[in-house]
């Protein structure tokens, strides 16, 4: 993928974004109404497909370069790119779930990390100081800026805690291809980059590691797992740029609400300020 930068979307367009990437946000949501110690990854990967299909949407991974699932489930060790099978969720493990639809001609994507059963403080640390970075972010990303100004303030937030910021792995922007032009790295250097403009549609997704930031890619093709064994976080936005700061189009509100409700699941509680 070049540096290049799409032309900005028209507010029709960024609306048909905002409607997939509050889908996505529905769909992990239903993904949180049913993750548990003893399900299987394949099982939640199901639940999704067909909430998805319910709501007159596809699933934007399923048939992408081959990829045969709905959601991207990573545990524990795993960054991203987890493939739904058999294996089953334990208490204890951080699960990233990362979604994409497919509805009216465009694309919205978004992931969460849940911290499932008893989870230590270690852990959840990592849980808000990733989801955290991702917000830091975010309040970079406005009209004017450069991408770099973006990335930099995830890797610097992230580093003051001590954790490795993956490199080989980035956002992007997003429409009518769920790939699009500008990559958007969780590291950078302040004033580099493409410049940001108002109404550009971009997905920004920190994947930060306990440990090194260092990477394996396993034998499957996909999975992506931590070259030091620990554990890894992931949290993702779909954000059209303003003038003086971006708009989330996706959402965490229902995911969170359901999390309140389910008592499988350990609470993040708040980012950090």
């Amino acid at each position: 993928m070049s540096s290049g930068v799409v032309a900005p979307k028209t507010q029709e367009e960024i609306e048909s974004i905002r409607k997939s990437s509050l889908l996505v946000g529905k769909t992990l949501a239903e993904v949180a109404n049913h993750i548990r110690e003893g399900i299987t990854t394949l099982e939640l990967d199901s639940i999704a497909e067909e909430f998805i299909r319910d709501n007159g949407a596809e699933p934007s991974f399923k048939g992408y370069s081959g990829f045969k699932h709905s959601l991207c489930i990573s545990i524990n060790e795993e960054i991203v790119h987890g493939i739904p099978g058999p294996r089953v969720i334990l208490s204890g493990d951080i699960v990233s779930v990362d979604c994409g639809v497919f509805m009216d001609g465009f694309h919205g994507d978004s992931a969460y990390t849940f911290p499932i059963g008893e989870v230590n403080e270690e852990k959840l640390k990592l849980l808000r100081v990733t989801k955290t970075s991702l917000y830091r972010g975010i309040e970079k990303a406005r009209s004017g800026n450069r991408i770099g100004d973006l990335s930099n303030a995830i890797q610097s937030f992230a580093e003051s805690h001590g954790y490795g910021v993956v490199r080989e792995l980035v956002g992007h922007g997003i429409g009518r291809r769920l790939h699009e032009k500008p990559e958007v790295p969780n590291y950078g250097k302040k004033g580099s980059g493409p410049v940001m403009r108002t109404g550009m549609t971009i997905a920004i997704e920190p994947m930060i590691n306990q440990g090194t930031r260092q990477v394996i890619q396993l034998k499957d093709g996909w999975t992506v797992v931590t070259s030091d064994r620990k554990i890894s976080a992931h949290f993702e936005h779909t954000v059209v740029i303003g003038e003086e700061n971006a708009e989330i189009l996706s959402s965490f509100k229902e995911i969170e609400i359901a999390i309140s409700k389910n008592k499988n699941i350990t609470e993040i509680i708040e980012t950090l300020i």
